[in-house]
């Protein structure tokens, strides 16, 4: 007869599997860490490129408002101004 209070498995059976499982975790926190790197660059480039498109949206409006006003506009060195004509 056997006793129900003694596990099935050995000692050695036993640690193999524990071995087996810390690998596997291991295994696991690379992919999670390499997928989370790979979510922060792309949040990353995803807010460059909408604030690069807001602002270009921005500058086209403001030569819109010009030449509707009857203006043209002239571009200075780091500026584009609106002039009358």
């Amino acid at each position: 007869m056997t006793d129900l209070n003694k596990p099935n498995s050995t000692p050695i059976d036993s640690e193999i599997a524990a071995k087996q499982h810390i690998e596997a975790a291991e295994v696991n926190s690379q992919q999670v860490s390499i997928k989370a790197w790979s979510q922060k660059l792309l949040v990353v480039i995803l807010c460059v490129a909408s604030f690069y498109g807001g602002w270009k949206s921005y500058e086209s409006n403001m030569v819109n408002e010009c030449t509707a006003n009857g203006g043209k506009m002239i571009e200075g060195q780091r500026t584009m101004l609106c002039q009358s004509l």
